[in-house]
């Protein structure tokens, strides 16, 4: 099967190298903007092949999305960063801009495909995608959830001082340092909960470490992470792709689920080869309820500059 991964950046190329890897899709189509970067991308990551030893084909090409047909899944990482002296409101109408036209151009080349939207602010971008496109809501994923909870996962193995594949955690709510979510209170170690082994005032901050996940790394590398949005990516792909039925929280459009409505926001859901299977409900506390709350209002607030 085919993957398309559109924005051939750093996030791009890992999200294209990690599902090659795997050796799960057939092929990789990388499309970028700028003339050959995309190209040069797929023909270094293609050298890689024999002695990574996978069969994926990798190929890319610069703004031609004939070359796109056919794809099973898409995603789209393209966008700007905020610049110095950028305001919200146009590091949203560009970026805004970019998501539609693409969204546009994919499905006009692979009608039946699922895009994931990875795309910053991602909670919005994923709405976008579900206005401009029409497509069903199960069609439709932003990344950020995913990502969110391996971040979650991480600080909680490093506060336990244990295997990250002891860990089980879940991060809902928007995308943003204000809009996530930890749910702490159903972390858990092996099955017992992570309160257990940690005082209050620890699982706190490492509530607040995850929050601030991604502006940390801002911060020590100059720029946005790459490793683990290109890994969270590429779980979620293979999860369409071979049809798993694993449980990730994603950013879906809400229409009566927790009690929201016309909105995209990160909730539990089952992946599998038609996209979002099923929004699992699950119960929240009333701290976590008013918490996802506020993260919902966040959201509509940055939806409203669209």
């Amino acid at each position: 099967m085919k993957v398309t991964v559109v924005g051939a950046g750093a996030v791009g190329a890992s999200c294209a190298e990690y599902i090659a890897i795997k050796n799960f899709a057939s092929e990789v189509t990388l499309i970028d903007i700028k003339e050959g970067f995309a190209e040069g991308k797929a023909m270094d990551l293609m050298q890689t092949a024999s002695l990574m030893g996978f069969d994926t084909k990798i190929s890319g090409a610069t703004n031609d999305y004939s070359k796109t047909a056919g794809s099973t899944v898409a995603v789209i990482t393209s966008g700007i960063p905020r610049k110095p002296g950028m305001t919200r409101e146009e590091l949203i109408g560009i970026n805004a801009g970019i998501v539609k036209s693409v969204v546009a151009s994919l499905i006009q080349h692979s009608p039946n495909v699922i895009i994931i939207v990875v795309s910053n602010p991602m909670d919005t971008m994923a709405y976008l995608a579900h206005k401009s496109s029409g497509l069903p809501k199960n069609r439709i994923i932003g990344m950020g959830g995913a990502l969110d909870s391996a971040r979650f996962k991480f600080r909680l193995a490093e506060a336990l001082g244990c295997p990250q594949s002891d860990v089980d955690g879940m991060v809902i709510g928007g995308h943003s340092d204000t809009g996530m979510v930890p749910l702490i209170g159903k972390a858990a170690r092996n099955s017992v909960a992570v309160s257990e082994f940690l005082s209050e005032e620890r699982m706190q901050q490492v509530v607040e470490d995850t929050k601030v996940g991604g502006a940390t790394l801002t911060k020590l590398l100059g720029t946005s992470a790459w490793y683990a949005p290109g890994a969270a990516v590429s779980s979620m792909v293979h999860a369409i792709i071979c049809d798993t039925k694993k449980i990730f929280p994603c950013s879906a459009l809400l229409e009566g689920e927790y009690g929201l409505n016309d909105i995209s926001l990160g909730v539990p859901c089952i992946i599998g080869k038609n996209g979002i299977e099923t929004i699992v409900e699950i119960e929240l506390s009333d701290a976590e309820k008013a918490k996802f709350a506020d993260s919902a209002v966040g959201v509509r607030a940055v939806n409203e500059l669209l």
